[in-house]
This record gives C-alpha cells, sequence and structure tokens, in this order.
C-alpha cells in the first residue's frame, strides 16, 4: 500500500484532508437527510391530521340532530361519517395513528379508536375522488391518506384526503450540494497546503544548492508567517556559512604559504647533507610532504576558485592533457569522438583528469581516454586502465579522502590518496560525480559526468 501513498507533503495533506472531510461530509449527509426528511413528513402530515380534526370537532359540537355528512373543506380532502371506519385494522399504521392520537389530544378531542394509514393501488370511492388540481398531470406525486376516528357517540369520522409523496430527487440534490461542498473544501485546503509547501520546495532547492561555491544561495520570504521566519533564518545561516568557508581558504592559504617556506629550507640543507645514499630519501620525504600539502590545499578550495565558467570542447581540454603525458613517455592514448562542448572550469577539470590519468598509469600500466555523450544532457570523460582494478566493496570508499587500499595501492606506489577524491569534487563542482566502476575484461573504469551548460553552484 505504501508504493501508492503520495510521498510529497502537499499530496499527503491532500490525501489526509480529502479522506477527513469524505467521512465527515459523509455523516453530515446522513444526519441532513434524515432530519429533512422527517421535516417534509411532518411538513406534509401535520396539517392534514390538524384540517381531519377540526372537521371531527365541528361533527361533535354540532347538535345530535343536526349531524350529517361534513361538506368538503379543501380540494385534496374529502370527510364522512358513518357507524364503520372505511380503513381495516389490518392496514392501519402505527406511526400515523400515533400522530392522529397527539393531533387530536392536542386539539382536546377525545377518541374511542383511531385508524389511518395510506391507500395503495385502490382508487377511492366515487364521492371522494375530487383530487388535487395536477393529480391527472403528475399522478406519481400524490397518495391517498385514510384517516378514521371513532369518537364518544360510537360514529366513525373518516377522512380521504391527498398528500405529496416524499420528493425522491431530494436525496440527490442533498447529495449534490455535499459534494460541491467538500470539493470546495478540498480546493480550499490544497491551495492553503501549496502555499505552504511552495516556499519550502524553494528552501529545500536552495539548501541543495549551498555547496560552498559560488554565489550564496537566497530564497524569497514567503508564505505564512512561520515559514518566512524559517527562510529568513536559512537566509542567514547560509551567508554566515558562505562567510565561514571564505575565511577557511584565506587560513588555508595563510597555511600553505607558512608551510612552503620551511619545507623549501628543509630541501636546501638536505641537498648538502653527505653522503649521498641518506641526501635522496630526506628529499624525496620532503618532496611527498610538499605534494601532499598542495593537493589539501587544492581539495579545501576546490569549487571554490576565481576561476569562471566558460564554453570549452572537452575532447581538446582531454587531448591537452594526454599529450603532457605522451610527451614525458607515458602510454596514455585518446580515443576520438564527436565534439562536444560544457560549460567549464577548464583548469579544475584538467587536474581532475590529470588525477585520474595518473592513477590508471601507476596501478594499471597504461590509460585510454575517451569523451563520451552521457545522455541527458551529460557528458562523460572516461579513463580506463589494465589494472587489477579495486574490490567491489572499496568502490565507495575509495573517493574518500586519504584512503588507501592495500595491497593493491600501496604506498610504494607514492601518491597522498587525495587523487580520486580531487577529482570527485572538481565534478560535484560543476554539479556532475565521478563514477568507478571495475571492467569485466578486467582493469577500472573511471567516469567523470559532466552538465552541458549547467553552471557551477
Amino acid at each position: 500500500m505504501r508504493r501508492f501513498l503520495p510521498r510529497s507533503l502537499i499530496g499527503q495533506i491532500a490525501l489526509v484532508m480529502a479522506a477527513a472531510l469524505l467521512v465527515a461530509q459523509s455523516i453530515n449527509f446522513t444526519l441532513l437527510l434524515v432530519e429533512r426528511q422527517r421535516a417534509t413528513q411532518a411538513q406534509i402530515e401535520g396539517p392534514l391530521f390538524g384540517r381531519f380534526i377540526s372537521a371531527a370537532q365541528r361533527y361533535e359540537s354540532r347538535p345530535v340532530d343536526a349531524r350529517a355528512d361534513i361538506p368538503s373543506f379543501s380540494r385534496r380532502s374529502r370527510y364522512t361519517i358513518s357507524s364503520e371506519s372505511i380503513l381495516p385494522p389490518e392496514r392501519s399504521d402505527a406511526r400515523l395513528v400515533t400522530l392522529l392520537r397527539n393531533s387530536a389530544q392536542a386539539s382536546g378531542l377525545v377518541v374511542r379508536d383511531a385508524r389511518a394509514g395510506f391507500s395503495e393501488g385502490e382508487p377511492p370511492p366515487r364521492r371522494f375522488e375530487r383530487r388535487p388540481r395536477d393529480r391527472d398531470d403528475h399522478p406519481d406525486r400524490y397518495r391517498l391518506l385514510v384517516l378514521s376516528v371513532q369518537l364518544r357517540d360510537g360514529n366513525w369520522v373518516n377522512g380521504l384526503l391527498w398528500i405529496s409523496k416524499p420528493d425522491r430527487w431530494a436525496p440527490v440534490r442533498l447529495a449534490g450540494s455535499t459534494l460541491l461542498l467538500y470539493f470546495v473544501l478540498l480546493v480550499a485546503m490544497i491551495w492553503v497546503s501549496a502555499r505552504i509547501v511552495r516556499p519550502l520546495r524553494d528552501l529545500a532547492s536552495a539548501a541543495d544548492r549551498l555547496q560552498g561555491a559560488g554565489e550564496t544561495p537566497i530564497v524569497k520570504p514567503s508564505g505564512p508567517a512561520d515559514i518566512e521566519r524559517a527562510i529568513t533564518a536559512f537566509n542567514a545561516m547560509s551567508k554566515r556559512v558562505s562567510a565561514m568557508l571564505v575565511e577557511k581558504d584565506r587560513m588555508l592559504g595563510a597555511i600553505g604559504h607558512d608551510l612552503r617556506t620551511p619545507l623549501a629550507s628543509l630541501r636546501i640543507r638536505a641537498e648538502s647533507i653527505e653522503p649521498e645514499d641518506e641526501r635522496a630519501p630526506m628529499i624525496a620525504t620532503i618532496e611527498e610532504m610538499a605534494a601532499m600539502l598542495d593537493d589539501t590545499l587544492a581539495l579545501a578550495r576546490t569549487g571554490r576558485g576565481v576561476e569562471q565558467l566558460r564554453p570549452i570542447d572537452v575532447g581538446a581540454l582531454a587531448d591537452t592533457v594526454v599529450e603532457e603525458f605522451r610527451a614525458l613517455g607515458q602510454p596514455v592514448e585518446l580515443e576520438g569522438g564527436a565534439r562536444l562542448i560544457a560549460k567549464l572550469q577548464p583548469n579544475l577539470i584538467r587536474r581532475a583528469v590529470r588525477n585520474l590519468i595518473d592513477n590508471a598509469v601507476k596501478y594499471g600500466g597504461s590509460a585510454r581516454v575517451a569523451v563520451r555523450d552521457a545522455g541527458g544532457d551529460r557528458i562523460a570523460i572516461e579513463i580506463t586502465d589494465d589494472g587489477p582494478g579495486i574490490p567491489d566493496g572499496e568502490l565507495a570508499n575509495a573517493q574518500e579522502a586519504f584512503y588507501r587500499i592495500e595491497p593493491s595501492r600501496s604506498r610504494e606506489t607514492g601518491g597522498s590518496g587525495l587523487g580520486l577524491t580531487l577529482a570527485r569534487a572538481a565534478a560535484q563542482a560543476h554539479g556532475g560525480g565521478l563514477e568507478l566502476a571495475n571492467r569485466p575484461e578486467g582493469g577500472l573504469v573511471a567516469r567523470i559526468l559532466l552538465p552541458r551548460g549547467t553552471a557551477a553552484s
């Protein structure tokens, strides 16, 4: 069931509100329908019962010798006096009898017996044939109500009254109005939810863009007051984070400058040390420390440089790096391909490609570079080698800073453990990423994915 439930906030709010309103409106519809039916029935039956009781009172108030058939008092009714009720006892309706007795009691009329019911499918006697004017045009709107009360003298006052049937379309109209109200309330709730969710989406998008690189994302405060306060707090936090990162870069620059001076001094001193077999390891250690310092500073500054984005032929950029290695006699090849253009920081991407080629040559003996269309408006720079690859369980960790894999990546091969990390950071600074995968035929493929025209965050 969870697969079919909405995952977005507005979808969940809409679902909950729709279910709650449906239950509430269903209960309200049932109560209104029952109450309306009762009110309508009482409105229709009440006056008829009152007129019938009034006719019976007129009869009882007359002198004994003047009592005769009571004339019609309405086009919809006819009354007679007889010694027997015209309604058989088995046709009497207990509910109607109760209403009839209550009406008589309220009027002060004493009755010995009472009967009431509907004449179903039987035509009234000839003398009761007077009917409503529209009875013949709309026979389905009326039914014949039979009332009969026995007075104190033993005579029965009988009445045949045309009564309107309950409106069968009333439930339909009530259901229509209920559904209309339901949808109006639901639309209102969805609108309110959207007004809340829209600034939250903007806030989430800005948080995704907040990577410490480029311009600080600022969200325009909107929505309810609580959401506006949250957005204002986020904007202030974003500015503070950016300021802290700028200060961090300044501090790292100062540290790098201060450390290079003593390292240069140590190298000068080491070059004068005798014997030569002790001098070379010391100089190698100092160079390794200097390279590690450069890599660390480059990683810390990735994505925050002053280099501008500009359209670059990615194939030409890769060819430039390949030629650098070929000039040094390294077995590096570039596969030909279509001309692909992307907006890049060329020096940053060039350094990432150089690190990946260097790793491929060190651990695989050679490297093959290709620039391909990765689909979805993305470009891939692939560096392939024929080395031992990386164990599948280590692929995710291999991109972490200073993470080394033994025994295939031993310290004897050199490096600071930051090459893959720098490549990934450079790709992410452009809105892309770095993928590593073992080839079925052996070796590793490192793939830098870059968007064609998306600016760095």
